[in-house]
Protein backbone atom coordinates (compact mmCIF):
# COMPACT_ATOMS: atom_id res chain seq x y z
CA UNK A 1 0.00 0.00 0.00
CA UNK A 2 2.76 2.41 0.95
CA UNK A 3 4.60 1.57 -2.28
CA UNK A 4 1.47 2.32 -4.34
CA UNK A 5 1.04 5.64 -2.54
CA UNK A 6 4.61 6.60 -3.22
CA UNK A 7 4.22 5.76 -6.90
CA UNK A 8 0.99 7.73 -7.05
CA UNK A 9 2.61 10.67 -5.29
CA UNK A 10 5.56 10.57 -7.68
CA UNK A 11 3.25 10.39 -10.67
CA UNK A 12 1.26 13.31 -9.33
CA UNK A 13 4.40 15.33 -8.80
CA UNK A 14 5.43 14.58 -12.35
CA UNK A 15 2.11 15.85 -13.68
CA UNK A 16 2.37 19.01 -11.61
CA UNK A 17 5.96 19.61 -12.74
CA UNK A 18 5.18 19.17 -16.42
CA UNK A 19 3.74 22.66 -17.05
CA UNK A 20 6.87 24.27 -15.54
CA UNK A 21 9.11 22.21 -17.83
CA UNK A 22 6.95 23.02 -20.84
CA UNK A 23 7.02 26.73 -20.02
CA UNK A 24 10.79 26.70 -19.69
CA UNK A 25 11.11 25.19 -23.15
CA UNK A 26 8.68 27.55 -24.92
CA UNK A 27 10.17 28.81 -28.17
CA UNK A 28 9.54 32.36 -29.41
CA UNK A 29 9.75 32.84 -33.17
CA UNK A 30 10.27 36.54 -33.75
CA UNK A 31 10.88 38.72 -36.77
CA UNK A 32 13.29 41.65 -36.86
CA UNK A 33 13.04 44.39 -39.48
CA UNK A 34 15.59 47.16 -39.96
CA UNK A 35 16.16 50.61 -41.38
CA UNK A 36 19.21 49.09 -43.08
CA UNK A 37 19.36 46.68 -46.00
CA UNK A 38 20.51 43.05 -45.78
CA UNK A 39 23.84 43.97 -47.38
CA UNK A 40 24.41 46.95 -45.11
CA UNK A 41 27.41 47.00 -42.80
CA UNK A 42 25.00 47.74 -39.96
CA UNK A 43 23.55 44.27 -40.48
CA UNK A 44 26.54 42.11 -41.23
CA UNK A 45 29.85 43.85 -40.48
CA UNK A 46 31.67 43.15 -37.26
CA UNK A 47 30.80 42.64 -33.60
CA UNK A 48 27.75 44.55 -32.43
CA UNK A 49 26.00 44.47 -35.81
CA UNK A 50 22.37 43.34 -36.09
CA UNK A 51 23.56 39.90 -37.20
CA UNK A 52 25.87 39.64 -34.20
CA UNK A 53 23.05 40.68 -31.88
CA UNK A 54 20.74 38.03 -33.33
CA UNK A 55 23.44 35.36 -33.02
CA UNK A 56 24.08 36.26 -29.38
CA UNK A 57 20.41 36.12 -28.42
CA UNK A 58 19.85 32.81 -30.18
CA UNK A 59 22.95 31.14 -28.76
CA UNK A 60 22.47 32.35 -25.20
CA UNK A 61 18.82 31.32 -25.25
CA UNK A 62 19.66 27.93 -26.78
CA UNK A 63 17.37 28.94 -29.66
CA UNK A 64 14.41 29.52 -27.39
CA UNK A 65 14.29 32.92 -29.10
CA UNK A 66 14.62 32.49 -32.86
CA UNK A 67 14.89 35.66 -34.92
CA UNK A 68 14.32 36.01 -38.65
CA UNK A 69 15.91 39.16 -40.07
CA UNK A 70 14.39 41.31 -42.83
CA UNK A 71 16.42 44.17 -44.21
CA UNK A 72 14.91 47.41 -45.44
CA UNK A 73 12.42 46.73 -48.22
CA UNK A 74 12.32 42.97 -47.74
CA UNK A 75 9.19 42.94 -45.58
CA UNK A 76 8.43 46.62 -45.03
CA UNK A 77 10.02 49.90 -46.21
CA UNK A 78 13.00 51.17 -44.20
CA UNK A 79 11.12 53.94 -42.44
CA UNK A 80 8.18 51.85 -41.26
CA UNK A 81 9.91 49.73 -38.61
CA UNK A 82 8.72 51.91 -35.74
CA UNK A 83 5.06 51.54 -36.72
CA UNK A 84 5.40 47.84 -37.55
CA UNK A 85 6.73 47.02 -34.08
CA UNK A 86 4.29 49.40 -32.40
CA UNK A 87 1.32 47.66 -34.01
CA UNK A 88 2.70 44.16 -33.44
CA UNK A 89 3.18 43.31 -37.13
CA UNK A 90 6.75 42.32 -36.20
CA UNK A 91 8.35 41.93 -32.79
CA UNK A 92 11.64 43.81 -33.28
CA UNK A 93 13.31 46.55 -35.33
CA UNK A 94 16.98 47.57 -35.54
CA UNK A 95 17.75 51.20 -36.40
CA UNK A 96 18.64 54.52 -34.74
CA UNK A 97 16.18 56.46 -32.65
CA UNK A 98 16.71 59.74 -34.52
CA UNK A 99 14.88 58.32 -37.52
CA UNK A 100 11.68 58.65 -35.47
CA UNK A 101 11.82 62.36 -34.61
CA UNK A 102 8.63 62.72 -36.66
CA UNK A 103 6.92 60.60 -33.99
CA UNK A 104 8.58 62.39 -31.07
CA UNK A 105 11.46 64.85 -31.31
CA UNK A 106 12.77 63.49 -28.01
CA UNK A 107 14.00 60.42 -29.90
CA UNK A 108 16.92 62.51 -31.16
CA UNK A 109 18.52 62.49 -27.72
CA UNK A 110 18.68 58.68 -27.64
CA UNK A 111 20.91 58.53 -30.74
CA UNK A 112 23.10 61.63 -30.85
CA UNK A 113 22.77 65.34 -30.19
CA UNK A 114 25.04 67.80 -32.03
CA UNK A 115 27.76 69.04 -29.67
CA UNK A 116 26.44 66.47 -27.20
CA UNK A 117 27.79 63.67 -25.06
CA UNK A 118 30.57 61.39 -26.26
CA UNK A 119 30.38 57.60 -25.98
CA UNK A 120 31.38 57.41 -22.33
CA UNK A 121 29.06 60.25 -21.40
CA UNK A 122 26.09 58.85 -23.33
CA UNK A 123 26.50 55.48 -21.61
CA UNK A 124 26.67 57.24 -18.25
CA UNK A 125 23.45 59.15 -18.90
CA UNK A 126 21.67 56.11 -20.31
CA UNK A 127 22.63 53.51 -17.71
CA UNK A 128 23.05 55.60 -14.56
CA UNK A 129 21.74 59.09 -15.29
CA UNK A 130 18.09 58.37 -16.00
CA UNK A 131 18.33 58.33 -19.80
CA UNK A 132 17.14 54.76 -20.31
CA UNK A 133 14.18 55.26 -17.98
CA UNK A 134 13.16 58.40 -19.90
CA UNK A 135 13.57 56.58 -23.22
CA UNK A 136 11.23 53.82 -22.09
CA UNK A 137 8.75 56.34 -20.74
CA UNK A 138 8.73 58.25 -24.06
CA UNK A 139 8.26 55.04 -26.10
CA UNK A 140 5.71 53.44 -23.78
CA UNK A 141 2.75 55.20 -25.40
CA UNK A 142 3.83 53.68 -28.71
CA UNK A 143 3.78 50.15 -27.20
CA UNK A 144 7.56 49.88 -27.54
CA UNK A 145 10.42 48.84 -25.27
CA UNK A 146 13.74 50.39 -26.47
CA UNK A 147 17.28 49.13 -25.90
CA UNK A 148 20.73 50.61 -26.45
CA UNK A 149 22.51 48.04 -28.63
CA UNK A 150 25.50 49.63 -30.37
CA UNK A 151 27.57 52.74 -30.96
CA UNK A 152 29.91 54.01 -33.67
CA UNK A 153 31.66 56.45 -31.37
CA UNK A 154 32.35 59.92 -32.76
CA UNK A 155 31.61 60.24 -36.48
CA UNK A 156 33.42 62.27 -39.11
CA UNK A 157 31.86 65.51 -40.39
CA UNK A 158 31.95 64.17 -43.93
CA UNK A 159 33.45 64.18 -47.41
CA UNK A 160 33.59 67.33 -49.56
CA UNK A 161 34.55 67.74 -53.20
CA UNK A 162 35.90 71.24 -52.44
CA UNK A 163 37.58 72.64 -49.31
CA UNK A 164 35.52 74.41 -46.65
CA UNK A 165 37.23 77.60 -45.52
CA UNK A 166 34.35 79.78 -44.27
CA UNK A 167 30.64 79.66 -43.42
CA UNK A 168 29.68 81.05 -46.82
CA UNK A 169 31.11 77.94 -48.52
CA UNK A 170 28.06 76.03 -47.32
CA UNK A 171 25.55 78.22 -49.14
CA UNK A 172 24.00 76.27 -52.02
CA UNK A 173 26.06 73.15 -51.19
CA UNK A 174 24.17 69.92 -51.91
CA UNK A 175 24.89 67.51 -49.06
CA UNK A 176 23.70 64.10 -47.95
CA UNK A 177 23.10 64.48 -44.23
CA UNK A 178 20.30 62.99 -42.06
CA UNK A 179 18.61 64.02 -38.85
CA UNK A 180 18.98 67.13 -36.74
CA UNK A 181 22.32 68.01 -38.34
CA UNK A 182 20.49 68.43 -41.63
CA UNK A 183 18.22 71.05 -40.07
CA UNK A 184 21.26 72.89 -38.74
CA UNK A 185 23.01 72.85 -42.11
CA UNK A 186 19.86 74.18 -43.77
CA UNK A 187 20.21 77.32 -41.66
CA UNK A 188 23.61 77.80 -43.33
CA UNK A 189 22.03 77.51 -46.78
CA UNK A 190 22.81 73.84 -47.44
CA UNK A 191 20.57 71.93 -49.83
CA UNK A 192 20.06 68.84 -47.68
CA UNK A 193 19.56 65.48 -49.40
CA UNK A 194 18.47 62.23 -47.74
CA UNK A 195 20.06 59.23 -49.44
CA UNK A 196 20.57 55.63 -48.28
CA UNK A 197 24.18 54.51 -47.93
CA UNK A 198 24.27 52.63 -51.23
CA UNK A 199 23.36 55.76 -53.21
CA UNK A 200 25.98 58.10 -51.75
CA UNK A 201 28.92 57.12 -53.98
CA UNK A 202 27.11 57.41 -57.35
CA UNK A 203 25.53 60.70 -56.27
CA UNK A 204 28.94 62.16 -55.38
CA UNK A 205 30.52 60.74 -58.51
CA UNK A 206 27.89 62.29 -60.80
CA UNK A 207 27.84 65.61 -58.98
CA UNK A 208 24.25 65.17 -57.79
CA UNK A 209 25.63 66.08 -54.36
CA UNK A 210 28.76 68.02 -53.40
CA UNK A 211 29.33 66.50 -49.98
CA UNK A 212 28.21 63.58 -47.85
CA UNK A 213 28.31 62.29 -44.31
CA UNK A 214 28.08 58.59 -43.56
CA UNK A 215 29.88 57.15 -40.50
CA UNK A 216 33.65 57.01 -40.20
CA UNK A 217 36.84 55.97 -42.03
CA UNK A 218 36.25 52.21 -42.17
CA UNK A 219 32.64 52.19 -43.38
CA UNK A 220 33.15 55.30 -45.54
CA UNK A 221 36.07 53.61 -47.28
CA UNK A 222 33.88 50.58 -47.97
CA UNK A 223 31.55 52.85 -49.94
CA UNK A 224 34.53 54.20 -51.92
CA UNK A 225 33.87 57.84 -50.98
CA UNK A 226 37.61 58.58 -51.02
CA UNK A 227 37.58 58.01 -54.78
CA UNK A 228 35.20 60.91 -55.50
CA UNK A 229 35.90 63.40 -52.70
CA UNK A 230 39.29 64.18 -51.18
CA UNK A 231 38.49 66.62 -48.35
CA UNK A 232 37.55 64.71 -45.21
CA UNK A 233 36.51 66.94 -42.32
CA UNK A 234 36.17 66.21 -38.64
CA UNK A 235 35.11 67.65 -35.25
CA UNK A 236 32.28 65.13 -34.93
CA UNK A 237 30.01 68.05 -34.04
CA UNK A 238 26.86 66.46 -35.43
CA UNK A 239 27.17 62.92 -34.03
CA UNK A 240 29.55 62.77 -31.11
CA UNK A 241 28.44 59.23 -30.27
CA UNK A 242 25.85 57.55 -32.47
CA UNK A 243 23.79 54.92 -30.67
CA UNK A 244 22.01 52.00 -32.31
CA UNK A 245 18.52 51.11 -31.17
CA UNK A 246 16.62 47.86 -30.78
CA UNK A 247 12.89 48.24 -30.21
CA UNK A 248 10.65 45.37 -29.10
CA UNK A 249 6.87 45.29 -29.09
CA UNK A 250 5.67 45.86 -25.53
CA UNK A 251 3.24 42.91 -25.47
CA UNK A 252 5.82 40.56 -27.00
CA UNK A 253 8.37 41.65 -24.37
CA UNK A 254 5.87 41.02 -21.58
CA UNK A 255 5.38 37.43 -22.78
CA UNK A 256 9.07 36.57 -22.35
CA UNK A 257 10.00 34.75 -19.12
CA UNK A 258 12.49 36.51 -16.84
CA UNK A 259 15.51 34.47 -17.96
CA UNK A 260 14.96 35.30 -21.64
CA UNK A 261 14.50 38.98 -20.83
CA UNK A 262 17.84 38.87 -19.02
CA UNK A 263 19.45 37.26 -22.07
CA UNK A 264 18.20 40.01 -24.37
CA UNK A 265 19.30 42.72 -21.94
CA UNK A 266 22.79 41.26 -21.67
CA UNK A 267 23.10 40.71 -25.43
CA UNK A 268 22.27 44.34 -26.24
CA UNK A 269 24.66 45.59 -23.53
CA UNK A 270 27.46 43.43 -24.95
CA UNK A 271 26.84 44.73 -28.48
CA UNK A 272 26.86 48.32 -27.22
CA UNK A 273 30.37 47.89 -25.81
CA UNK A 274 31.85 45.60 -28.45
CA UNK A 275 30.60 47.58 -31.45
CA UNK A 276 32.30 50.79 -30.31
CA UNK A 277 35.55 48.95 -29.60
CA UNK A 278 35.43 47.40 -33.07
CA UNK A 279 34.86 50.83 -34.64
CA UNK A 280 37.85 52.34 -32.84
CA UNK A 281 40.24 49.66 -34.03
CA UNK A 282 39.03 49.60 -37.63
CA UNK A 283 38.68 53.37 -37.98
CA UNK A 284 42.26 53.87 -36.80
CA UNK A 285 43.58 51.48 -39.45
CA UNK A 286 41.32 52.86 -42.19
CA UNK A 287 42.24 56.48 -41.49
CA UNK A 288 45.92 55.62 -41.71
CA UNK A 289 45.30 53.97 -45.08
CA UNK A 290 43.20 56.87 -46.41
CA UNK A 291 45.88 59.41 -45.58
CA UNK A 292 48.85 57.38 -46.82
CA UNK A 293 47.46 55.65 -49.88
CA UNK A 294 44.46 57.58 -51.22
CA UNK A 295 45.52 61.22 -51.28
CA UNK A 296 42.91 62.26 -48.73
CA UNK A 297 43.25 65.57 -46.87
CA UNK A 298 41.77 65.36 -43.38
CA UNK A 299 41.37 67.95 -40.67
CA UNK A 300 38.94 69.91 -38.51
CA UNK A 301 36.44 72.41 -39.81
CA UNK A 302 37.51 76.05 -39.38
CA UNK A 303 36.73 77.43 -35.92
CA UNK A 304 34.44 80.09 -37.44
CA UNK A 305 32.34 77.36 -39.03
CA UNK A 306 32.14 75.27 -35.86
CA UNK A 307 31.06 78.31 -33.82
CA UNK A 308 28.25 79.07 -36.28
CA UNK A 309 27.11 75.43 -36.30
CA UNK A 310 26.95 75.50 -32.50
CA UNK A 311 24.84 78.67 -32.54
CA UNK A 312 22.40 77.21 -35.05
CA UNK A 313 22.22 73.93 -33.14
CA UNK A 314 21.25 75.79 -29.97
CA UNK A 315 18.55 77.60 -31.94
CA UNK A 316 17.07 74.39 -33.40
CA UNK A 317 17.06 72.65 -30.01
CA UNK A 318 15.46 75.66 -28.32
CA UNK A 319 12.66 75.64 -30.88
CA UNK A 320 12.03 71.93 -30.31
CA UNK A 321 12.04 72.26 -26.52
CA UNK A 322 9.60 75.18 -26.64
CA UNK A 323 7.11 73.16 -28.71
CA UNK A 324 6.97 69.94 -26.68
CA UNK A 325 6.95 69.22 -22.94
CA UNK A 326 8.28 65.66 -23.39
CA UNK A 327 11.25 66.89 -25.40
CA UNK A 328 11.92 69.52 -22.73
CA UNK A 329 12.04 66.86 -19.98
CA UNK A 330 14.49 64.74 -21.95
CA UNK A 331 16.55 67.77 -23.00
CA UNK A 332 16.82 69.06 -19.45
CA UNK A 333 17.92 65.65 -18.14
CA UNK A 334 20.48 65.22 -20.92
CA UNK A 335 21.97 68.70 -20.56
CA UNK A 336 22.09 68.58 -16.75
CA UNK A 337 24.03 65.33 -16.95
CA UNK A 338 26.26 66.74 -19.70
CA UNK A 339 27.20 69.76 -17.60
CA UNK A 340 28.48 67.54 -14.79
CA UNK A 341 30.15 65.12 -17.20
CA UNK A 342 31.91 67.95 -19.05
CA UNK A 343 33.20 69.36 -15.78
CA UNK A 344 34.59 65.97 -14.77
CA UNK A 345 36.10 65.46 -18.23
CA UNK A 346 37.90 68.75 -17.77
CA UNK A 347 39.85 67.10 -14.98
CA UNK A 348 40.19 63.64 -16.54
CA UNK A 349 40.06 63.08 -20.31
CA UNK A 350 40.70 66.63 -21.56
CA UNK A 351 44.12 67.19 -19.90
CA UNK A 352 45.30 63.80 -21.10
CA UNK A 353 44.30 64.43 -24.72
CA UNK A 354 45.87 67.88 -24.60
CA UNK A 355 49.13 66.34 -23.38
CA UNK A 356 49.37 63.88 -26.28
CA UNK A 357 48.37 66.32 -29.01
CA UNK A 358 50.98 66.32 -31.82
CA UNK A 359 53.39 69.24 -31.51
Amino acid sequence: MQRRNLIASAAGAGVLAAPAVATAQTTFNWRMTSFYGPQSAFYSTGPGSAKDLIDRIQKMSNNRIRIQFFGAGELIPAGEGFDAVSSGIVEMNYANAYFWTGKTFAAQYFTAVPFGLNYQGLNGWMYDGGGLELWREVYDRFNLVPFLCGNTGVQMTGWFRKPIEKVEDFRGLKMRIPGLAGRVYQKLGVDVRLLPGGEIFPALERGVIDAAEFVGPFLDRQLGLQRVAKYYYTTGWHETATASELIINKAAWARLPADLKAIVENAVAACNVISEAWCQKNNAEAMDDLLKNHGVTAGPLPEEVVARLRTETDSVLAEAVARDATTKRVHDSYMAYKAKFDAWSGYSEAPYHASIRPR
